[in-house]
């Protein structure tokens, strides 16, 4: 197996904006309170962090704080992935240079490339650092799902060490164990499916309910690699409301949404992201209430 950079629960941490930029003090708040809560990794700037809103400058500068700010104490893996491969290259390239531990690469959005573009795509992406890639498959945002057999061909990469796999297809996350083994450690990418991955082998997640339940994300994990199975399932199942209710809107949105009602200044969304609906929004205090949250 190469080098994992985390093992357990990484939060793909929301990022708080003011009304004209990052809110940088309360976002070094959240990283304090994920590490005190026992997060593994912080995974900066990819979807739930709103970075597809955010400008070059701003993306650059929520990598390097969050890379400044967490110190060392757990991993920080920057979302670097794009659908300009040489932007990507540019944007992994700084993550790099400013001490990520390693990146996050999404499949090409929109552009809908051919499974030889994407091994040249993430190839071209890899071989431009000296850091691990965690690629990730989301058919359901990019319109374009990695195959098992592009997934054996990118795992002989030295610097390709993980999949982030959130095609909710457990069938072809056993086919992809089955291929290419260790070669490649598979993080869950949704957070209802974390207990199941981990049986396949899975390292751990990388997780939007980290954002409000890190303790508990980080335990799901923990009690399954120290054997407590059914005690990893029980409190799987326990979060299911949470997870629904996180989930009951397009991500970010209810997780920024719940982040404000605790009582963080999360600031706002950035459109074409827009407020819940208030059915929805009700679905999220109740959730929230129902642990203890607010």
């Amino acid at each position: 197996m190469k080098k994992l950079i985390f093992k357990g629960a990484g939060v793909a941490i929301v990022t708080p904006f003011t009304e004209d930029g990052i809110n940088f003090p309360e976002f070094g708040r959240m990283i304090d309170a994920q590490i005190e809560g026992h997060t593994d990794a912080i995974i900066v700037a990819g979807t739930t962090g709103e970075a597809a809103t955010m400008s070059d400058a701003e993306h650059k500068e929520a990598i390097r704080f969050a890379v400044q700010h967490t110190k060392g104490r757990i991993p920080v893996v920057a979302g670097t992935g794009s659908n300009d491969t040489a932007y990507a290259v540019q944007l992994s390239q700084y993550a790099e240079k400013v001490g990520a531990d390693g990146l996050l690469l999404v499949t090409p959005y929109y552009n809908k490339c051919t499974q030889k573009g994407l091994i040249e795509h993430f190839t071209k992406i890899a071989d431009s650092v000296n850091v691990p890639c965690i690629l990730y498959d989301v058919p359901s945002r990019t319109g374009l799902s990695i195959k098992v057999s592009t997934y054996a061909e990118l795992s002989k990469h030295p610097n390709i060490v993980a999949v982030k796999e959130a095609n909710g297809d457990l069938s072809s996350i056993l086919r992809l164990r089955y291929t290419v083994g260790d070669e490649l450690a598979v993080y869950s990418g949704n957070d209802d499916q974390i207990v199941p991955i981990l049986s396949l082998g899975g390292m751990g997640v990388i997780s939007v309910l980290s954002n409000v339940m890190p303790k508990e994300t980080h335990d799901i994990c923990q009690l399954y690699f120290d054997g407590k199975v059914e005690e990893a399932a029980k409190l799987q199942i326990a979060c299911t409301d949470i997870v629904d209710a996180l989930f009951c809107e397009t991500n970010p949105i209810p997780a920024k949404t719940a982040m404000r009602l605790m009582g963080y200044a999360a600031g706002p969304l950035r459109l074409p992201l827009s407020e819940m609906e208030p059915e929805n929004r009700k679905k999220l205090d109740a959730a929230l209430k129902a642990h203890n949250l607010i």
